[in-house]
């Protein structure tokens, strides 16, 4: 996994706004060394020396405000242009459909790709070199979508439609988060970006679009069948069979997944395990209900979702 620093930028967006942080902070640095610099000389220079008179006073000085007066307008109007311009490459025109739609929920992300009928979570998978137009939503508060190395922030706020564009230069798994408070759990509310070459991508894309395969007897089918039983399929969608929840995300390819619960814990069995035995103990206050399933019940559900890859 590759964990970029805000400052390393790996997208013409996030370099938009890593330059113009870059220029403001280097103006700014510069500013305050001159008034330390200027502190430090006035205080040697001008430092009270035993039987020395009173100091002549300045009273106006027009040239010096003149110039204490345009410089900062100059330096205002140059922060400016370089706003402007880190704008226009953070947010180009938008155009066409987009290619991918991010929801926000309590606590995870819903993404779908309209073209390409595919619906996963909690992970964004693009193609490297290529700009995708990103459209963002709220379920239900205030989200905010984040890919530091990618992106700029932009909102997610109920009945409003956002838009990004996101696009990586190099392979690799970006992190990205709420930033927006939105409730308890908002500190595991992550999701990483997966940028990949054009073929991983669309042997992605091919592996995404096949629904759930039919498990073999055992286990596997007994945990299907509890899959149907129970209250899961009220909530969750596995293409290729018949549940078509939306409360929580859709399962289909549940397996091939690497996180479970936005970012709370890795997608191994036995974390699925504790995951199905009590998800409020893993992450309170989630919409997942404790079912009180038995051990054995557990393990049949485990075996047939690690069946949906």
């Amino acid at each position: 996994m590759r964990a970029v620093p805000v400052f390393d930028a790996a997208s013409p967006q996030a370099r938009g706004i890593t330059s113009l942080s870059l220029a403001v902070l280097a103006i700014c640095g510069a500013i305050l060394a001159l008034i330390v610099g200027l502190t430090v000389y006035n205080l040697i220079r001008f430092r009270a020396k035993p039987g020395a008179p009173e100091p002549r006073q300045i009273f106006g000085h027009k040239r010096l405000e003149i110039l204490w007066t345009v410089i900062p307008f100059l330096l205002l109007v140059w922060i400016f242009v370089l706003t402007v311009q880190a704008m226009h490459v953070s947010h180009p025109p938008r155009h066409g459909q987009p290619d991918i739609v991010v929801i926000g929920h309590q606590w995870w992300w819903e993404v779908h790709y309209p073209k390409l009928g595919i619906i996963t979570a909690n992970e964004v998978h693009i193609p490297t070199g290529q700009a995708l137009l990103v459209r963002l939503e709220a379920a239900d508060v205030i989200h905010d979508f984040w890919v530091p190395a990618l992106a700029p922030k932009e909102d997610m706020i109920p009945g409003v439609t956002n838009y990004i564009w996101l696009q990586a230069d190099e392979p690799g798994t970006y992190l990205g988060a709420c930033a927006e408070f939105c409730g308890a759990e908002h500190a595991w509310m992550r999701f990483q970006v997966i940028a990949q070459p054009a073929s991983q991508f669309r042997a992605w894309e091919a592996d995404q679009r096949r629904p759930a395969p039919t498990p073999p007897a055992g286990a596997a089918e007994r945990g299907r069948r509890l899959f149907l039983d129970k209250t899961c399929m009220e909530c969750h969608s596995i293409r290729g069979v018949a549940a078509a929840g939306s409360a929580g995300p859709d399962l289909t390819h549940l397996a091939s997944r690497r996180m479970l619960g936005a970012g709370v814990m890795t997608n191994t069995p036995p974390n699925l395990s504790l995951w199905l035995t009590n998800p409020q103990a893993i992450k309170p206050g989630c919409l997942m209900p404790n079912l009180n399933l038995t051990h054995a019940q557990v393990r049949d559900l485990v075996s047939y979702f690690q069946t949906l890859k």
